[in-house]
């Protein structure tokens, strides 16, 4: 049987792991079932700890079965300062007068749009993902890596800024994986072949996809 995709904590006596779906209240943050944060120190807090500066219309998007730890943080849009003149200071933030006049700047400023992590995707521990970064499924980034721009689907990356290391797969396997989706299997489904998805090949996957597909055909 799966664990409950709605409980918190699904590990009895380890409260440094929970499933973030069930978690987080933020309207700008959707995350996928089964998407998992582990934190010795305060793994409900990620919300408030590990999404910052979520002050604009921006959203963080992750998927389903991804792995994240302790530390990863993810910096949305507020984080940005002007860049447009002489000065970096975010004088609108302190409100009064500052805010009267430097209001249409910083609403006027450049957005690099939501933050969208795929599906099956790990992060190590410490990482960090700057705004607007575009993580593509299967990909894993290294801990401590600073995630400055988009990462291809089935990607290793690492290092500040994060490069890529190595593709986990070729091409053609990557599409074929991707078609596959497993991700979006029935969890009976995930369930029933998840040696299979921790063990087997991307031909494998491909594989019970297509008897799956056969089968609903029916």
């Amino acid at each position: 049987m799966a664990p409950d995709p709605t409980v918190v904590h699904p590990l009895p006596a380890h409260d440094r792991v929970v499933f973030l779906k069930p978690l987080v209240t933020s309207p700008q943050i959707v995350v996928g079932e089964y998407t998992y944060y582990d934190d010795p120190a305060g793994a409900t807090e990620f919300e408030r700890q590990n999404v910052l500066y979520a002050y604009g219309p921006e959203r963080l998007i992750i998927g389903k079965y991804c792995a994240i730890a302790t530390g990863t943080c993810f910096l949305m849009a507020g984080a940005e300062h002007p860049t447009m003149g002489v000065s970096t200071y975010p004088f609108t933030m302190f409100g009064g007068r500052w805010a009267e006049q430097t209001l249409d700047v910083v609403t006027s400023m450049p957005s690099r749009g939501d933050t969208v992590v795929g599906n099956d995707v790990w992060f190590g521990r410490q990482a960090t993902v700057m705004p607007g970064v575009r993580i593509g499924d299967g990909a894993i980034i290294a801990a401590g890596a600073l995630v400055t721009a988009d990462v291809p689907p089935y990607t290793i990356v690492g290092g500040n800024p994060a490069r890529p290391i190595r593709q986990r797969y070729e091409d053609a396997d990557v599409e074929r994986l991707q078609k596959a989706a497993w991700w979006d299997w029935p969890s009976e489904l995930v369930t029933e072949h998840a040696r299979t998805i921790m063990t087997g090949t991307p031909a494998d996957i491909e594989r019970i996809a297509a008897e799956r597909g056969g089968e609903e055909a029916q």
